[in-house]
């Protein structure tokens, strides 16, 4: 029996984790050296990225309380869970960044299974797609930028008439200073 209410009680926490992240990324981890997971462990927590392993059936159980459909086809083989509470994309970006750094796409070391971001479930093409998405800071970088330009070549063109002005009363001094 207590190891029933254990498994339980890891049910419950998992599908606390799952309602309560913005983001999360199951992966499949065959072959990865310890060092690659400490190193993938760190690059996570730096960013605010909760990962760990779990089972397969306790995930299924705690996707199915959470309500969250699409998991099932995805678990089986060895299954880790990075989630964030803080930033959807986080843990697509941190997990596909070091896969792409590390060349554990060619030999399917590390593979991304699924993700969710804010409930909706999204295949690992999306998860990717969404790893290939500029921060919130370059986002708002360019569009104060886009915002600014219209501004700045108004002063330039209200400029460039006082400059040209300026030339022609220059020229007509040096016209009169000659004659």
């Amino acid at each position: 029996m207590a190891n029933m209410t254990k498994k339980q009680a890891i049910v419950a926490e998992l599908k606390d984790q799952l309602t309560n992240a913005k983001g999360v990324v199951l992966t499949s981890y065959r072959g990865l050296t310890v060092a690659q997971d400490t190193q993938l462990r760190r690059e996570l927590r730096a960013a605010g990225v909760t990962y760990h392993v779990v089972k397969n059936t306790m995930l299924r159980l705690a996707a199915k309380e959470a309500g969250i459909e699409g998991f099932d086809a995805h678990l089986e083989g060895t299954t880790a869970f990075a989630f964030s509470t803080e930033d959807a994309i986080a843990p697509a970006k941190v997990i596909c960044s070091f896969i792409k750094k590390n060349k554990l796409d060619e030999n399917e070391v590390l593979t991304v299974k699924v993700g969710t971001v804010e409930g909706k479930v999204i295949d690992a093409n999306e998860v990717k797609a969404l790893a290939e998405l500029p921060s919130r800071e370059e986002l708002i970088a360019k569009m104060l930028g886009s915002m600014n330009a219209p501004i700045s070549n108004t002063v330039n063109v209200l400029q460039g008439v006082i400059r040209n002005a300026v030339y022609v009363l220059d020229a007509v001094r040096a016209q009169k200073e000659s004659a």
